[in-house]
């Protein structure tokens, strides 16, 4: 048993260091692990596990906001977003990184994946912030750290995970309790953005006209709307999590044909193939995850690593920090999901034992991630801007560094202060 968990760990870090995909690397792992510490007739379960890991009725909603996030890049919604939001800011130093820091949070209500805010936003405000004066590294690393409040702001794909991996967590909990810390989330990137923009002059050829509300609103209406939609309906009792995800993905579709008209039938089979691509990405490393937790709950691996850990302390704050510290490592290296599949079943063990809301505990893993999510070397979201604003990723170093502190010190404030993330899900009546 301890070559074999030996076996799960080294396999899986060897194969990550080399470049392997996170999924292919984890079933493999999980796999050799298996044919060494377990007799034939486990082994033959491998498969069996393999296909369970996905058979699961509430993972149809990842498939599902996936699809929506794609229909609402594609369907205008993000450019009239972008008139609303300078129609609230209107012409200041800054306002454009203001402009993209909104546009970010209100598409982070609809995609729930902060690779795809950042891919929408980046598209289109890069281009006007290069125009008013804004540095191409500047502007990456402003929507990047942004577009990370995606995986706290429901429809959160992450915590839609973690819904599932937790026993006893409702999701519509997760998502109350991932909105007040999404919102403070995107207030800290907000302050240095601010500040930044005034000590280095950023913005001087910024339009000084400001676009007329009540015209840009009325056609930022449709695109506001999916977030009601989809909150209030899981308030209301509507409709349960899984509904909301068909019920958005219809109306997304409404809101590209019908009210905007511009997506036609070949816009349509983009959407639907691009969303299909993502989805299947995604659930590959979910039912490659099961199977590397399915060997490691088996050969007692996890067990093993809980226990090492409280063995470091029993005070449940340091070893919260310590948690804190890994997971912000992971972040660095793998997309949220896989951090979700990778390490829960070693933190809850960890979170019971301390006696942590396991709710709290999620917002406070996403919150973490979202860090990541932004921070080189790997950092999911700044390869994305990155790319699309034409730079290397070292150059954004010297911006990142200060959006990392401001998101820092918002979830140090939600550690200290749980009531954060907490007092929403319990006005709203749910269970905790």
């Amino acid at each position: 048993m301890i070559l074999a968990n030996f076996v799960l760990l080294g396999v899986f870090l060897v194969l990550l260091l080399i470049g392997t995909p996170v999924g292919v690397a984890l079933g493999l792992a999980g796999a050799a692990a298996v044919a060494i510490g377990l007799d034939l007739d486990t082994v033959a379960m491998v498969g069996t596990n393999a296909y369970t890991s996905v058979a699961k009725y509430p993972l149809i909603t990842i498939p599902l906001f996936v699809l929506t996030g794609v229909i609402f890049e594609r369907s205008g919604v993000a450019a009239r977003l972008v008139t609303f939001a300078q129609a609230i800011v209107g012409p200041r130093r800054g306002g454009l990184a203001l402009v993209a820091t909104l546009v970010c949070m209100i598409m982070g209500g609809m995609s729930g994946s902060g690779p795809a805010d950042a891919a929408a936003v980046a598209t289109i405000m890069i281009p006007s912030m290069l125009k008013a004066g804004y540095p191409r590294a500047f502007s990456a690393s402003v929507i990047a750290a942004s577009a990370s409040t995606a995986i706290l702001i429901p429809p959160s794909i992450a915590l839609i995970v973690y819904s599932i991996l937790v026993p006893g967590v409702d999701l519509r909990a997760l998502f109350a309790a991932g909105l007040i810390p999404g919102v403070l989330a995107g207030v800290a990137i907000m302050l240095p953005t601010v500040l930044l923009s005034r000590r280095h002059d950023f913005g001087t050829a910024e339009r000084a006209d400001r676009p007329p509300f009540w015209p840009s609103f009325r056609a930022a209406v449709p695109g506001l709307l999916a977030p009601v939609i989809i909150l209030g309906g899981l308030r209301s009792g509507l409709f349960t999590p899984t509904e909301a995800a068909v019920v958005a993905v219809a109306y997304g579709f409404l809101v590209g044909v019908v009210f905007y008209r511009n997506m036609g039938l070949a816009e349509i089979y983009r959407v639907l193939a691009d969303a299909a691509e993502t989805s299947a990405i995604i659930m590959i490393i979910i039912s490659l995850s099961g199977l590397f937790a399915w060997a490691g709950s088996t050969l007692g691996a996890f067990d093993f690593m809980a226990r090492e850990i409280l063995a470091v302390s029993d005070s449940g704050i340091l070893v919260l920090l310590m948690v804190m510290a890994v997971l912000l490592f992971a972040g660095m290296i793998l997309d949220g999901v896989s951090i979700y599949l990778i390490t829960l079943p070693i933190l809850v063990p960890i979170a019971m034992a301390f006696g942590w809301n396991l709710t709290w505990f999620g917002v406070l893993m996403a919150m973490n991630i979202a860090i990541g999510q932004f921070t080189p070397p790997v950092a999911v979201n700044l390869m994305v801007t990155a790319r699309i604003a034409r730079i290397p990723i070292e150059t954004t170093i010297p911006w990142i560094a200060w959006f990392m502190l401001s998101m820092g010190l918002a979830m140090l404030l939600v550690i200290l202060v749980p009531e954060i993330a907490l007092w929403l899900p319990q006005v709203l009546g749910y269970r905790i």
